[in-house]
């Protein structure tokens, strides 16, 4: 009976981790497909855009005013104003005149302006940091920097920064992978430990026979 006992016990251990094997595998193939979708896409759309060599061309608020969205607490949510400011730059890869914006969120957000400023309930907060960027972008006009651009999704706007680089792709792919691999190795070794357990019962028997 002791020995039926054993038995029992070791095949639910090994249940129990065939079952952790599985669960990897299937968090593994879950975590990369969505995060293929939600990751993989935007960033391999926002590698495509190349380095270039831009220089400040004239720094200016076009007149416009903006609503941007703050938040003050659980409850409580409101639009304020800023002013519009856009940096023109020439760019190296097209020789032409862009519009510089800090990001590509940014981009999205107001393809007019360069910077959008943190939103705050006050609206000379938002002027006064808007006014701050002018002053410090005109310091550097006819200065050269590096900057990203896309010729073929936008080829009158360059980014400042990327929101998105190789990094982010590499663990899209690694850490799923690794979940999937480990996975694989548990169920593998259960399998194998098991079959091996069970040559060894039979080699016994036969040896007792």
């Amino acid at each position: 009976m002791a020995r039926l006992r054993v038995s029992y016990e070791y095949s639910e251990a090994e249940d129990k981790t065939i079952r952790l094997g599985l669960f990897l595998i299937v968090c593994g193939i879950v975590s990369l497909f969505i995060l293929c979708f939600c990751w993989l896409n935007p960033t391999l759309q926002n590698i495509q855009c190349k380095p270039a060599n831009c220089t400040v061309l004239s720094v200016q608020q076009s007149g416009e005013m903006f609503e941007c969205t703050f938040t003050c607490g659980a409850d409580c949510k409101g639009t304020s104003l800023y002013p519009c400011l856009q940096i023109y730059v020439n760019n190296s890869e097209s020789y032409s005149q862009a519009l510089l914006h800090f990001n590509e969120q940014q981009l999205l957000i107001n393809p007019k302006c360069s910077y959008l400023p943190p939103c705050t309930r006050d609206n000379q907060k938002n002027t006064d940091s808007v006014l701050k960027q002018q002053h410090d972008w005109t310091k550097n006009i006819s200065q050269s920097f590096t900057c990203f651009f896309d010729q073929q999704r936008r080829p009158d706007d360059v980014l400042l920064v990327r929101s998105h680089d190789e990094s982010v792709l590499l663990h899209c792919v690694l850490w799923p992978m690794v979940s999937l691999l480990v996975g694989v190795l548990i169920v593998v070794l259960t399998v194998c430990a098991r079959s091996l357990a069970v040559r060894a019962e039979a080699l016994q028997k036969r040896k007792f026979s």
